[in-house]
């Protein structure tokens, strides 16, 4: 769909409510057919898709494959759990319900609104996606205008392989999002930051619509001494700088140790000499800053601090090569906001308490990332922090694990997804008693004299 069709959007939704009450969605054998035939449309469809990200992003292929078109395993996960996810569970009762039984039915929540973001524009959408099929719904897409090639190679796919009435594809700007939100959805799952969440959020309360809100936020990684450093290096490295550091969970600032902190820069050095060679504006390996507008941004911030690698940048290519600034203050613009570009500030510390009293002392990030081999430590960050997620000894690879909900907390999201639970997101879970006619104990009904000594028993 063209922004130039978005008088149709209401027509799209009521054809899609129309489809939905036909029972179809529910079906189970339905549900794994469509999953198959979304997997099949991607790989069908992978050139396209490798070529697109590379004219939005600069995207490397492999890490098309490894961040985007990779999706396809959460399909395969779904597909493999779905028969069991959708089974009516049993509920316990107490005993003074013995004649009773309880179940919990999964039941789809009907047509779902689906807004992805530009910087992993094809995974990020598709994902949820995948929970919405799983789940019985219908559902229409939003992809990020900004990754444009992207989101129209979303569009063919969808509009090859799926008839509208079950998934649309919405392609616009910033209107046509506005037009979206003014109409009545089941759900709303939006990936993007915090402050478009808010406006989401405040469009969904009109209708009492819930939504899911997977945002972003500072994420920090804690270095300490305990640790394999060539790994830790060469771990955080790839994290941060991979799709040059547009990615919502890529450290954001790390909080080294004092005593391994040289040790740590001069393992950067290297490694990223090794990864992208000595101009990494050269290599074939290292991505693109989305637009201009986030380029004069990320420019900004390489006026804090001293810029102790990199820092090099060509505005007509949208290059910024991969930095790291030392001396950076909790107060400069770099820490007041989420990066989201190949800036890596560094921050040391001679006591843990110092970093996990920082970390605490902003809103909650999305991921939290800990080098350490002490188990003390370990369990001392994870108990004295809240973040969305934690991974220990990696960075980013949490994301991958579809057993694993993903999601944030507090100012970084609301809800989580992945595997199965990308299928409560998109689920109602209705509760169900019921009661047989064997027998009928008459405490409960009038009239009530005599009878309060046993309710009180009961209760008690």
């Amino acid at each position: 769909m063209i922004t130039t069709e978005l008088s149709k959007i209401g027509e799209i939704i009521q054809n899609q409510r129309d489809f939905f009450e036909t029972g179809k969605t529910k079906d189970v054998t339905f549900r794994i057919e469509k999953l198959k035939n979304l997997k099949q449309a991607i790989i069908e469809h992978e050139q396209a898709i490798v070529e697109a990200l590379k004219a939005d992003l600069h995207k490397p292929e492999l890490e098309a494959y490894l961040t985007e078109i990779g999706v396809i395993k959460e399909i395969d996960y779904a597909i493999k759990h779905l028969q069991k996810w959708t089974k009516p569970k049993k509920a316990p009762v107490s005993f003074d319900f013995f004649s009773y039984s309880a179940k919990i039915y999964p039941e789809p929540l009907g047509v779902v609104l689906i807004i992805g973001p530009w910087n992993y524009p094809f995974q990020l959408i598709i994902s949820p996606l995948v929970g919405a099929i799983a789940a019985g719904n219908c559902a229409i897409i939003k992809p990020s205008e900004i990754a444009s090639h992207t989101s129209g190679v979303i569009a063919k796919i969808i509009a090859k392989h799926f008839d509208p009435a079950y998934i649309a594809v919405v392609e616009g700007d910033v209107e046509a999002s506005q037009k979206l939100l003014a109409e009545k959805f089941d759900h709303i799952f939006f990936t993007g930051g915090t402050a478009i969440g808010k406006i989401i959020m405040a469009a969904a309360a009109k209708y009492l619509t819930p939504v899911t809100l997977e945002l972003g936020g500072k994420s920090p990684c804690i270095v300490d001494t305990n640790i394999n450093l060539e790994h830790t290096v060469r771990r955080i490295t790839w994290g941060k700088f991979i799709n040059a550091g547009q990615t919502c969970i890529a450290p954001d600032y790390l909080l080294v140790n004092k005593k391994i902190k040289k040790d740590l820069i001069d393992g950067l050095k290297k490694c990223l000499k090794e990864f992208y060679g000595d101009n990494p504006i050269s290599s074939p390996d290292y991505a693109r800053i989305i637009s201009q507008k986030h380029f004069d941004r990320l420019i900004n911030f390489l006026k804090d601090g001293e810029v102790i690698i990199g820092g090099e940048n060509q505005s007509s290519e949208r290059y910024i090569a991969p930095t790291v600034i030392d001396n950076v203050s909790s107060e400069d613009s770099v820490m007041q906001e989420e990066i989201f570009g190949p800036i890596l500030p560094i921050i040391e510390y001679t006591d843990v308490a110092e970093a996990i009293a920082l970390i605490n002392s902003r809103p909650k990030p999305l991921a939290l990332y800990l080098f350490s081999q002490n188990k003390n430590l370990q369990k001392r960050v994870l108990q004295e922090t809240s973040s969305g997620g934690v991974c220990i000894n990696d960075t980013v690879m949490q994301v991958g694990v579809s057993s694993l909900p993903f999601g944030g907390v507090g100012d970084s999201g609301i809800g989580n997804y992945h595997g199965k639970a990308s299928f409560d997101t998109f689920s109602h879970n209705k509760s169900v008693l019921q009661n047989s006619f064997w027998l009928d104990l008459k405490w409960r009904y009038a009239p009530y004299e005599g009878k309060l000594p046993l309710i009180k028993k009961l209760l008690g």
